[in-house]
């Protein structure tokens, strides 16, 4: 309110042309003097504020229902405009925040509706009674959809998902360096104090809180090495944040204010009393660091950043702040609304207020572990709080902490935001097919109301499905399916071009994939990338509008590849055994109504990470002209 009051309204305001008020303060002897002005009212969206806002226009001041009335819904996603389903009844219904606003419009006489959001389609995607019959349509849910949809720009200077998602896999950019991987066993241990196996006094060393000891240190660090970029150009030395958001539980929040407190202790000591361990700790996170800077350049030396990071540490330039309540936030907001940064560092712990709606200025590090057992669209990349105007200097010394379950989950639902982003783009957001897999594998179309987001796989035009994150089943065990296998792939190679991409089956191409996932066995990647594979391979199969390929299939052989399973630097897994030189240009010019299914032969040696044995990896290339599909491997009422 303060901030809306002092940078967009104030001329109005000072000039009588606009009143500005919070509905849990609207007055109800209010002149007419004005009543005629224009009023802006903020509602907060919750049941009891709605309430009050239907109360205050309809019988407080019912004139005012019969004036020109503009509703802004700001994060208009699942909490305004969402339906549910009555298990009693077995019908779906409005949920009671949709239902108000549904209300509030109907007693407006002439009202308007603008709905802001970042997930859009969530708004497209309601339930309607019919889908439409006649062929390929049944796959087609045709939703409710609002009036008109703009689609801004990203402005420059704009991160979002295509960054930490989609170009982190590009070894070449310094987004690959962004995300490191935490333990859930850690994440267990920051939930609650436990004695017996952890004790505060080892914190610079407990192997149990390795990733948040690592990653407060890269962030001094960081953000020190920043503040010398800074000062050798002339400009202002930054101030930068840092954010703990693990759990909604305040008592959660206490014992890891605790934990960082006792972290910046024992480091404040080290300082002081030139412990070597606390060298070891800088020259580690400088290192880790570099590697990103040099990519971009700038990079001072350590000797400069060590003097800077001991300069922190022994003058107190470090601030830990708990924010786990709308008073303490609104305590801490600047005037612009945005999180305060009093202190040239600054750690924010906290839970569901650091959801959204505030702004964390100069957020080079962020610690995340919300773990929900099913996560939705609109609230998981707003949890992140990662997205938006970021320098390419603050990317450099940027990390993301999170479980490889939940990096998982957030890659998966940024494909899904990009393959929707792309059919509005094209007008084609009515027409985007859901489809899911039954117990005999036989592929449904299905309500994505009722899809779980953190089970989808796109398929978008050109887009790859492929596993990634697995091992080979041991030598022994997998030799014989093995040598099965080479012969059946190598029998349908054409004898006169064994090079180009040839057709087969779409039922051989499917009893290939089961085998080959017989011979792979899943630890942190996930085996739903088979499934999915196989599930979009048929459904692009069997319903191309290219009635002489249907049922059909590209294939695409290579043999003796020799791909590591992690890539150079350890950490991440390898997800690109398909060359960007020879076998993605050939299966592109083939894959332009039915997908091409690039099947390529490992060799699988021990000293690439793999247990020894050749095997086979499919790649599955989405062909060009496709609508978007999404595919779901799990149903569930979502809302």
């Amino acid at each position: 309110m303060r901030s809306l009051r002092n940078n967009d309204f104030s001329n109005f305001i000072d000039l009588d042309k606009i009143q500005l008020f919070d509905i849990l303060r609207f007055p109800e002897n209010l002149p007419k003097y004005v009543l005629r002005q224009k009023l802006v009212m903020i509602v907060k969206k919750e049941t009891n504020n709605l309430a009050r806002t239907i109360r205050a226009l309809v019988k407080t001041y019912p004139d005012l229902c019969n004036k020109k009335i503009l509703i802004i819904d700001d994060e208009a996603d699942y909490a305004s405009i969402g339906y549910r389903t009555n298990r009693a009844e077995g019908i779906t219904e409005l949920r009671k925040i949709a239902s108000q606003i549904d209300i509030l419009r109907k007693e407006a006489q002439k009202s308007d509706f603008l709905q802001v959001t970042a997930t859009p389609y969530s708004l497209y995607l309601q339930p309607e009674e019919h889908q439409i019959p006649q062929g390929l349509e049944k796959f087609v849910f045709r939703p409710i959809r609002p009036a008109f949809t703009i689609l801004l720009p990203d402005y420059p200077g704009y991160v979002g998902g295509n960054f930490y998602f989609i170009e982190s896999q590009d070894e070449n950019s310094i987004a690959s360096y962004v995300y490191q991987e935490i333990s859930d066993d850690e994440l267990s241990t920051l939930e609650k104090q436990d004695g017996r196996s952890f004790k505060l006094d080892e914190a610079l060393t407990h192997k149990k809180i390795s990733s948040l000891r690592q990653a407060l240190v890269n962030f001094i660090v960081g953000a020190c090495i920043r503040r010398i970029q800074q000062k050798k150009l002339g400009e202002i030395a930054q101030k930068y944040s840092f954010v703990i958001h693990t759990e909604s539980r305040k008592q959660s929040h206490d014992w890891q204010q605790i934990v960082a407190e006792k972290l910046k202790e024992l480091l404040v000591y080290a300082a002081d009393h030139n412990i070597a361990l606390l060298s070891s700790l800088i020259a580690e996170a400088y290192s880790d660091l570099s590697r990103s800077i040099s990519l971009i350049d700038g990079l001072p030396p350590y000797e400069e950043v060590l003097k800077e990071v001991l300069r922190a540490l022994t003058e107190d330039y470090l601030m830990i702040t708990k924010v786990n309540s709308e008073s303490e936030a609104e305590q801490l907001l600047d005037a612009n609304g945005e999180l305060k940064l009093t202190s040239p560092l600054n750690i924010f712990i906290g839970g569901q207020i650091l959801d959204r709606g505030i702004t964390i200025k100069n957020l080079i590090g962020f610690y995340y572990g919300r773990r929900p057992l099913r996560f939705q669209q609109d609230t998981v990349l707003q949890h992140s709080r990662m997205f938006g105007n970021r320098s390419k200097a603050d990317l450099a010394v940027t990390r993301f902490y999170t479980s490889y379950r939940l990096y998982s989950a957030m890659k998966r639902i940024n494909e899904f935001d990009d393959a929707l982003r792309h059919a509005f783009e094209k007008a084609a957001h009515s027409e985007v097919v859901f489809i899911r897999s039954d117990t005999t594998n036989k592929i449904l179309p299905c309500n994505p109301n009722k899809i779980s987001l953190s089970r989808i796989t796109s398929l978008t035009s050109e887009s790859r499905i492929l596993p990634v994150g697995f091992q080979t089943g041991p030598k022994s065990k997998i030799e014989p399916i093995i040598k099965h296998l080479d012969s059946l792939i190598l029998s349908t190679l054409p004898k006169d071009d064994e090079i180009n991409p040839f057709l087969i089956d779409l039922s051989f191409a499917e009893s290939i994939i089961d085998m080959i996932n017989s011979t792979l066995e899943f630890e942190k990647g996930d085996e739903r990338d088979i499934k999915a594979l196989k599930a979009g391979m048929a459904f692009l199969s069997i319903n191309t509008e290219n009635t002489s390929l249907r049922g059909k299939v590209w294939c695409l052989v290579r043999r003796n590849k020799d791909t590591s399973r992690l890539k150079s630097g350890g950490g991440d897994f390898s997800n690109a055994p398909d060359s960007g030189r020879d076998e993605l240009p050939l299966a592109r010019k083939v894959a332009q109504d039915i997908p091409a299914l690039i099947l390529l032969n490992q060799i699988g040696s021990k000293d690439k990470g793999w247990m020894g044995s050749s095997f086979w990896w499919p790649v599955l290339l989405v062909p060009r002209n496709t609508r978007p599909v999404i595919y779901a491997d799990e149903l569930v009422d979502i809302n």
